[in-house]
C-alpha cells in the first residue's frame, strides 16, 4: 500500500508506518534510520535464503544435465554457509534471526516451478531452469551488493565482511551458470525448435 493508500506492485514492501510518519508540516518525516532498513532488508534475504534451500534439491531433481544438477547441489552447500552467515550478522546486531515473507522471491521461485512443471522432458528444460536459478541469483546479488553497501555506510566491518563473501560467491555462480548455458543448454533447446 502506498502513502497515498492505493495498492503498490512493489515487489517486496515495507508497511508505510516502517518508513515514515506522518504530521510533519514539510510533509514526512523519516522515522526509522538506515539500521532499521538494514535490519528488515536482512530478514528479507534470510527468508529467501531458506526458500532457496527448499528449491535447490527440487531443480537438481529436475535437471536432465549433470553439470547443471551437480551446480545445483554445490550451491545447495553454499546456501547453507549464506545462512549461516546471516545468523551471524544478526548476532552482530544483537538481535535473533528471523525472517520476513517476500512476495518478490515466492514469484520468483513460483516461476522456477511453472518451468519445471511447462518443460518437463523437453530439451530446453535445463536452459530454462538456468534462467530461473539467474533470476534468483540476481535478486541475491541485489540484496547482498545494497546490504553490504549499508553496512559500510553503518561501520559495521564484520558484517561487511561477511555480506561481502556471499556477494562475492552469488556472483561465481551466476558466472557458472551462464558457462553451463553457453557451452550446452541452450544449444540443446535451440535443437528442439
Amino acid at each position: 500500500m502506498r502513502l497515498d493508500g492505493t495498492e503498490s506492485s512493489a515487489i517486496c514492501s515495507f508497511p508505510d508506518h516502517f518508513i515514515y510518519s506522518g504530521g510533519a508540516s514539510h510533509g514526512h518525516e523519516i522515522r526509522k534510520s538506515l539500521e532499521n532498513l538494514f535490519r528488515a532488508t536482512l530478514r528479507d534475504i534470510l527468508y529467501a535464503e531458506r526458500k532457496i534451500l527448499k528449491a535447490l534439491p527440487k531443480m537438481a531433481r529436475a535437471a536432465e544435465a549433470e553439470d547443471l544438477k551437480a551446480g545445483f547441489k554445490k550451491h545447495r552447500d553454499e546456501t547453507e554457509v549464506h545462512v549461516e552467515r546471516l545468523e551471524q550478522v544478526f548476532e552482530l546486531l544483537g538481535k535473533r534471526a528471523q525472517g520476513k515473507t517476500c512476495p518478490g522471491i515466492d514469484g520468483i521461485l513460483e516461476e522456477g516451478e511453472e518451468i519445471m512443471d511447462e518443460f518437463k522432458g523437453a530439451p530446453a528444460l535445463d536452459a530454462g531452469l538456468i534462467s530461473a536459478a539467474q533470476a534468483v541469483e540476481h535478486y541475491e546479488i541485489t540484496r547482498y551488493g545494497t546490504l553490504k553497501r549499508w553496512a559500510e555506510e553503518l561501520g559495521m566491518k564484520d558484517a561487511v565482511t561477511l555480506l561481502d563473501q556471499t556477494l562475492q560467491e552469488e556472483a561465481v555462480t551466476d558466472e557458472a551458470l551462464t558457462a553451463i548455458a553457453d557451452a550446452s543448454a541452450n544449444d540443446r533447446a535451440k535443437k528442439a525448435a
